[in-house]
Formats: structure tokens, C-alpha cells, sequence
């Protein structure tokens, strides 16, 4: 399938698989060419062991997406699941995640659909934002000259952003710091004891997480919050102000 390439001038959807978004070089994938590794029709467990070998992340298994009726539903079997398919199964997941390959292939030998999912507050916290959000403090870095890290889209409308351990509580201090009421925007820091979904994980019938920029377009640097907390906050304000004002 051709790709389509958007240059972003206003916020946009971005979690279509055939859709890239960009502020300059692709965002979708690595630049002049398809993203690495795995594609998204492979085995779970190999995402899952890219993640371990390439990135040194720990991983575990999650819940899956099991079809009743032509209707995708959650393994948890819960009717109002808010993460259908995306989501922890155990409360000790924490102790469950991994960075052996080994292991790995092992949890997901008798759940192959297991979504794969990376603990936070170990290689890497997260922060969230809208996507729109995201959309604008991106296009604001790349004119700042600002490599933002990795980058993930979800199907809700939320994008994360990948930063060195600890980011996540300093975070609230940064943005009071630029002159921000931390509960007065929409940003989510996740920490230690936290988790997120990682790309190709399926949400639901609303589709795929998918990688904005993906680790090796940043050279597999992550940056420290305080790197990208101005454009985010910033970005997190103005969206913030829109909705007062209307």
C-alpha cells in the first residue's frame, strides 16, 4: 500500500496504519524506508524479544483479543473492559516482566496473542498527552532542534513520550517551573509501578498502538524530561486555554 505523507499544520489523527505524520522527516517509521524488525503481522513473542534484545526493555504478556460473533472482546472476559486486549492479566506483573529472551519466548509459548506490554519506571518513564497535543509539541521541538525520543500513538487519541528514569516525578515541578498548574493540563506522567502498551498491541476494535518515532530514529537516546517539558507544557497550556474559552 502507498504510504501518505501529511505535513502537520494543524492537529491530526495519527494512529491509522497507513497514515504518516510528519514535521519534516517521516514519523511513522525510520526515515527513507519501513521500520525494522518485525512486522506488525508477526508473532507477538517477536516484538516482545526485539524490545529485549534491541532496546534492553523488560517486557511482559497482557491480556489478548479473543473474536465472539465477528466481535473482538477482551481474554479478561470482563463485558466493559476499558483496555480490550491491552492491559496486565496478573496482579504480580511487575515481578512477571522480563528482559531475557529466553523467558520471554517461554510466558508467551502458551498465550501467543498476549499483548506485549512495558513496565515504566525502569529503562524509560512515559509521559502522555493528547494527540493533538503531541502532534503540535513535536512540530514545536523540530523547529527547536529538539530530538524528542521515542514517541508511541494509541487509538484512543493519546500519544507518549519516552524519557530517562525519574522523569515522570520531576515532571510536576517542571511545569509549575514554566508557570503551569500541573492539574490545569491534560499530561500524565508514568512511573515506577506503571506500565504502557507496546507497538503492534491492539486496543479493542479501535486499533493498534503505533510508533510516532520509533527508538532508532533518535538514535535509541531517550531524552531527560526537562529536554522536552517546555514544548509539551506548552503545547498542554494552549490546549488547555482553547477549552476554557470556549
Amino acid at each position: 500500500m502507498e504510504e501518505v505523507v501529511i505535513i502537520v499544520e494543524e492537529p491530526m489523527n495519527i494512529t491509522t496504519a497507513t497514515t504518516a505524520v510528519a514535521t519534516g522527516p517521516d514519523i511513522t517509521g525510520r526515515h527513507g524506508g519501513a521500520p525494522s524488525g518485525p512486522g506488525p503481522q508477526s508473532p507477538m513473542v517477536e516484538h516482545a524479544v526485539r524490545y529485549t534484545r534491541e532496546q534492553l526493555w523488560d517486557v511482559f504478556p497482557g491480556a489478548w483479543l479473543e473474536t465472539a460473533g465477528g466481535i473482538p472482546r477482551c481474554s479478561c472476559g470482563a463485558a466493559n473492559c476499558g483496555a480490550p486486549g491491552a492491559h496486565p492479566m496478573r496482579p504480580d506483573w511487575a515481578a512477571q516482566a522480563t528482559g531475557g529472551a529466553t523467558a520471554v519466548r517461554r510466558m508467551w509459548a502458551d498465550r501467543p496473542h498476549a499483548s506485549v506490554l512495558l513496565p515504566t519506571g525502569r529503562a524509560f518513564d512515559a509521559i502522555e498527552v493528547p494527540e493533538a497535543t503531541g502532534c503540535l509539541a513535536l512540530a514545536r521541538m523540530e523547529r527547536m532542534g529538539l530530538a524528542s525520543g521515542p514517541v508511541t500513538g494509541t487509538p484512543d487519541g493519546r500519544m507518549l513520550f519516552f524519557v530517562l528514569p525519574g522523569g515522570a516525578a520531576r515532571l510536576p515541578d517542571l511545569v509549575r517551573g514554566l508557570g503551569w498548574s500541573p492539574s490545569g493540563v491534560d499530561m500524565t506522567a508514568r512511573g515506577d509501578g506503571d506500565w504502557v502498551a507496546a507497538p503492534p498491541t491492539r486496543v479493542g476494535a479501535r486499533g493498534a498502538v503505533l510508533w510516532v518515532r520509533q527508538p532508532e530514529d533518535a538514535g535509541h537516546r531517550l531524552p531527560d524530561v526537562e529536554e522536552i517539558v517546555r514544548p509539551l507544557a506548552y503545547a498542554c497550556g494552549r490546549d488547555a486555554a482553547a477549552a476554557r474559552a470556549r
